[in-house]
């Protein structure tokens, strides 16, 4: 890949968008960032407000406004423009309206030669990952998704208040698609080192428990969406830690939306796996050992996302 070293280009300066680039400026990840937006003027003004910011974050970032030719040379684009989640609205809902707007995005992209990685963070994010897969023609290392980062986030902060912990004492995923057929991986977790099924085992009336704070985990954005009208912060963070551990070669791996390619027994679709993440994007997908049940309630997510990806995407060539 030709690229300028921790250059990253962000597609959409709306909450979410912002919310990143704040979060990635301030704890100073990249060394160059550029906005693009239809709003141009909103856009100007935030990379004012980013740049009056400089003189307290860790490494100094150079923040301007651009268009899509500034994606030639980037190491990585980041995609958060599309239409929001309304209250009340699943994010599989947003779909269509959310394709067209991405084949547009993509083509503009792939236009001035672009040869980094694409992050995707618009819902439904598994979907449009892939979408931007098949519309990129990139490797699928170079394409991934948000994916159940921030699910997971919620997931081990809401265990680190049940159990009195420390969020980062908790080591628990949620797997699968970024919304309502998600699912928790109780048999990897593990809390304050200890084995959270060896917990259970030994106290039974904490499944019940741990059900509950599942079904907060997976539906706080209808309650953060409903109150505020979107989420931003924690969904902000979650794309700077991804793009920490690319720019840095981390190899650390996060449950982002990943191409499948036979791992958990399915093919073509990207949903939220454990990935290991280096300076080229995806290095592996990691295959936990799901139990029996998990195994069935990730196949259930996988043929969820099928059933509405395959006409969709097939609606759309229909119109090509």
């Amino acid at each position: 890949m030709k690229y300028v070293e921790n250059k990253v280009v962000l597609i959409g300066t709306g909450a979410v968008g912002m919310a990143y680039a704040f979060a990635t400026v301030n704890q100073g990840i990249v060394d160059e960032m550029v906005l693009i937006d239809i709003n141009e003027a909103k856009s100007r003004a935030d990379v004012l407000d980013l740049n009056h910011g400089e003189a307290w974050a860790p490494n100094p970032v150079t923040v301007s406004f651009g268009k899509y030719e500034e994606c030639r040379d980037a190491a990585m684009v980041v995609i958060c423009a599309g239409v929001a989640q309304r209250p009340g609205q699943t994010r599989l809902e947003l779909l269509e309206t959310n394709l067209r707007i991405f084949r547009d995005i993509v083509n503009q992209v792939m236009a001035s030669g672009f040869d980094g990685i694409f992050i995707v963070a618009t819902n439904p994010v598994d979907i449009l990952t892939h979408a931007v897969y098949r519309f990129s023609g990139l490797p699928a290392s170079q394409v991934l998704g948000s994916g159940t980062t921030l699910d997971t986030a919620r997931l081990r902060f809401n265990l680190g208040q049940y159990f009195e912990v420390a969020t980062t004492n908790v080591h628990a995923m949620i797997i699968g698609e970024h919304g309502d057929s998600e699912l928790p991986v109780w048999s990897a977790a593990s809390v304050a080192g200890r084995s959270l099924s060896r917990r259970v085992a030994a106290h039974p009336d904490m499944k019940e428990d741990l059900e509950l704070i599942f079904v907060q985990t997976r539906d706080a954005a209808y309650d953060i969406i409903g109150a505020k009208g979107s989420t931003s912060y924690g969904i902000g963070m979650a794309l700077a830690r991804i793009t920490r551990a690319i720019m840095s070669n981390q190899k650390v791996t996060l449950p982002v939306s990943a191409l499948l390619e036979g791992e958990y027994g399915h093919t073509d679709l990207h949903i939220g796996v454990p990935t290991s993440l280096g300076r080229r994007g995806v290095r592996m997908v990691i295959e936990l050992d799901l139990d029996e049940e998990e195994q069935a309630r990730f196949d259930a997510s996988v043929n969820h996302l099928k059933e509405i990806q395959e006409p969709a995407f097939a609606a759309l060539d229909a119109l090509s």
